[in-house]
């Protein structure tokens, strides 16, 4: 623990206030919605999509009272209980600190950088070495510049050695990463096109990633993706591959159901090894770890032994749907107080259930350090949680965390064996356990049972897509959000949880159904409803929903409602048809709007707003032009009538993107949020959802013979057939079937044969090796497959059914 006199002297300060020179710094915060102990915290305002000096007020409103900024502030200007630190660059500031204390590490760091696989790398050798040593990994994919400085922060003598990722995007990264990281040994996974738009070419990526080795003293990696000639840097080489001057020399590989056998060359003794894995990627990073094992004279028996325990490591945290109408959050394979803290702050973010259960594993150094046990109590007394059910060592300390109800297990078959015993309903529940704990059997249990096809929701990719449209708005222009159609097919409350922690401004759905929906899941943003009438008043008025007002009917039949009730103020949002001519007012009748709201005080126009017609088309750019100028001249006449400013809005998710001009007081942002991209512009949008089956059956059939209803899918050739877990009541479209729909699987493209089945669909997996139960990607690609039947991608996702699983995960 650092005192904020001694970070004063370790920074480089352009300016200083520091009232109380021996005031405890344990956290770094850079986001004010994750404080868990604000007297001992350190908020950081990067500068970043979003200023975080706008986010000061939050942060001191939490208890946090010591500060890092770029500027004064008139906020923190006028508070005489706080400690600020004024610096040129808050980042630079939080790396200069990390900085300072890894080089009070005195145990060797692995750092680890490549275009894949760093995470399971990082997590496989932990799980190896961890019976023999203390093993400090960097949380989660904390490999950024801002992750690399978290995940130092963390470091503590009592490990033996520490393994740090390092991911860059962009030249010129590498060089802070390695200042921070500082690592004795270095890795290299491997060399993909990850990235690769922002490199002239393979050479200049590879070279940025090797700046991470300058001063290690041995660098790891595969002959197949750099030679020792290309290594710039002094350290020893140890290399891997098929060359006879590799380190590690494959001699053969063979796949043997679903373990591999390699047989090596390792220091002229030729060796054999199972690996529990049959794809490239998984054997390319088990070749990194038996290297690093190697180094370390690790016998090869225990490498052999430790090997074949390994197994796929689900490297996110994952939302799932729970018995007895619970949320399940899945991180069951790693446990320390860092990846601890990011699971319960998404853990808060779930207001579907009021109540909230932390079902946690016993962490490795637990029991030899009361420093770790007091940060771990400290951690736990500042969540808002119901239950504790603790798996390990019955330690005295459990006795100071202040949650009501609390049980403990000695180890988790116990916990199973009691688990009906528990009463898990109405609830979010946090699996959080080490790998040795194997608590994806609680998860198993805790889980709902569903057919196999599911669709992946990755709430990375929804925040990065937010960010990437916050960034082309300016920063006082509102952001409303559309979750109508179950979120495009991602969901609802899953979704809106995200969106709220996000700080969007409005929430936007189609029926007043869907916002009933949100609110009893916990959702108190403001939601605009688009399609009400006057069946759901009262719904409206219950949940406190604002609707969209399109005709002098609704207004009419609306304003009696109110009247009845005695209701003043009511929220409304005018609707204005500039050429969609689905609903809205012609401007023209805006006057006599205007007489009508004037003449009572029942409701008040919180936003005036139309939709664009064909904003991504430049074919129709004078339409849109003309659409804008409509709805500004309509808005200058609404303004004026009523006497009072109301919320303008007119972009749409293109709009935002192409039609600055038309950004007014607030975006509404669509189908971008989840990764379409329409306009083809932005290349730093994320594929939000993934749907994937998989392959129930496979056949060997004869040339003549046909597949599916109708005798349709003829065969031209001897052909192998996959049955896969997909059809029409799923969502599949049968405009996918006779070879339309193209799926994917280890990266192999296959087509459909025949018709589409309800449950059900056949394909061509001729030539391709495929196994049963392995995983199909549906939609290699929706904005082709759209284009393949001839329609959308917003059908697409919207049409894929109820009954798919929707797994959320959160890296």
């Amino acid at each position: 623990m650092y005192t904020i006199g001694f970070v004063s002297e370790i920074i480089t300060l352009e300016e200083h206030k520091i009232l109380n020179f021996e005031q405890q710094i344990s956290e770094l915060v850079y986001d004010s919605r994750k404080v868990s102990l604000p007297e001992e915290s350190l908020f950081f305002a990067l500068t970043a999509t979003r200023d975080g000096h706008d986010f000061i007020p939050d942060a001191y409103s939490k208890g946090i009272r010591s500060f890092v900024v770029n500027h004064q502030t008139p906020f923190l200007a006028e508070k005489e209980d706080v400690n600020i630190l004024i610096v040129k660059d808050s980042l630079i500031a939080m790396q200069q600190l990390a900085k300072y204390h890894r080089t009070q590490f005195p145990n060797p760091i692995i750092g680890i950088t490549g275009s894949n696989g760093k995470s399971i790398v990082k997590a496989w050798l932990t799980q190896m070495l961890s019976p023999d040593k203390k093993v400090y990994q960097s949380p989660k994919s904390y490999n950024s510049q801002l992750g690399v400085a978290l995940s130092l922060w963390n470091l503590q003598a009592s490990y033996d050695l520490a393994i740090i990722e390092a991911g860059i995007s962009e030249p010129g990264e590498m060089d802070s990463l390695e200042e921070m990281i500082q690592p004795n040994i270095g890795i290299l996974t491997n060399i993909g096109i990850a990235h690769a738009q922002h490199f002239e070419n393979k050479k200049a990526k590879l070279e940025e990633k090797l700046k991470l080795f300058k001063h290690t003293e041995l660098v790891i990696a595969s002959s197949k993706y750099i030679s020792k000639e290309e290594l710039s840097v002094q350290a020893s080489w140890m290399s891997w591959g098929v060359e006879e001057t590799d380190s590690i020399q494959i001699l053969q590989q063979a796949v043997q159901g679903n373990q591999s056998r390699l047989k090596l060359n390792i220091n002229n003794e030729v060796v054999d090894f199972i690996i529990p894995f049959t794809d490239e990627a998984s054997i390319e990073n088990v070749l990194s770890c038996i290297s690093l094992l190697i180094y370390l004279n690790y016998s090869i028996s225990i490498i052999q032994e430790r090997i074949l325990a390994l197994k796929p490591l689900e490297m996110r945290l994952q939302l799932k749907k729970g018995i007895a109408n619970s949320s399940i959050i899945d991180d069951s394979y790693s446990n320390d107080l860092a990846s601890l803290k990011i699971s319960l702050n998404f853990l808060q973010q779930q207001n579907q259930h009021q109540k909230r259960t932390l079902i946690l594993s016993d962490m490795d150094g637990l029991k030899e350090s009361e420093k770790l046990q007091h940060k771990l109590v400290d951690l736990l007394n500042t969540q808002a949680l119901d239950r504790l059910v603790w798996v390990g060592e019955k330690y005295a300390f459990l006795n100071e965390i202040k949650i009501t109800e609390k049980h403990v297990y000695p180890d988790t078959s116990s916990l199973i064996n009691d688990l009906s015993n528990l009463g898990f309903e109405n609830e979010s529940i946090l699996v959080k356990g080490a790998r040795i704990y194997q608590f994806e059997q609680i998860v198993d249990r805790l889980g709902l049972r569903s057919h196999g096809t599911v669709l992946d929701i990755n709430l990375n990719a929804l925040t990065n897509n937010l960010m990437v449209y916050r960034s082309l708005i300016p920063p006082h222009v509102k952001l409303m959000t559309m979750v109508k159609a179950f979120s495009y097919g991602s969901g609802s409350f899953e979704v809106a949880n995200l969106l709220q922690f996000s700080k969007v401004d409005y929430l936007t759905v189609a029926f007043a159904d869907e916002g009933v929906d949100l609110r009893m899941a916990g959702i108190s943003l403001p939601i605009m409803v688009l399609s009400p009438d006057a069946d759901t008043f009262e719904s409206l008025i219950k949940y406190n929903l604002e609707p969209e007002v399109y005709s002098m009917r609704f207004l009419k039949e609306f304003l009696l409602f109110l009247q009845d009730r005695d209701i003043q103020d009511y929220k409304i949002h005018l609707k204005l048809d500039t050429g969609m001519h689905r609903l809205g007012f012609f401007p023209e009748e805006i006057p006599e709007v205007v007489e009508v709201l004037k003449k009572q005080k029942l409701v008040r126009v919180q936003s005036f707003f139309t939709h664009l017609v064909a904003s991504g088309d430049p074919n129709q750019d004078d339409f849109t032009r003309y659409q804008i100028n409509t709805y500004s001249e309509a808005a200058q006449v609404l303004k004026e009538g009523l006497g009072y400013s109301f919320i303008r809005h007119v972009a749409n998710t293109s709009g935002i993107v192409r039609w600055p001009e038309a950004h007014f007081d607030m975006v509404r942002l669509g189908i971008g949020l989840y990764g379409v991209d329409m306009d083809r512009k932005l290349e730093n949008l994320e594929q939000v959802s993934t749907l994937r089956t998989t392959v129930t059956q496979l056949k060997d059939l004869k040339a003549g013979e046909t597949v599916g209803y109708d005798r349709k899918g003829v065969l031209t050739r001897d052909s192998r057939i996959a049955t896969v877990k997909i059809g029409y009541a799923d969502g599949y479209n049968r405009r996918f079937g006779m070879g339309v729909g193209k799926m994917e699987i280890h990266g192999q493209q296959t087509a459909t044969v025949g018709s589409i089945c309800m449950d059900m669909c056949m394909l061509d997996v001729t030539g391709l090796d495929v196994r049963e139960g392995d995983e199909v990607i549906v939609f290699p690609n929706v904005m082709q497959a759209a284009k393949d039947v001839g329609t959308i991608p917003y059908e697409l996702l919207v049409n894929i059914s109820g009954r798919v699983k929707r797994v959320y995960y959160y890296e």
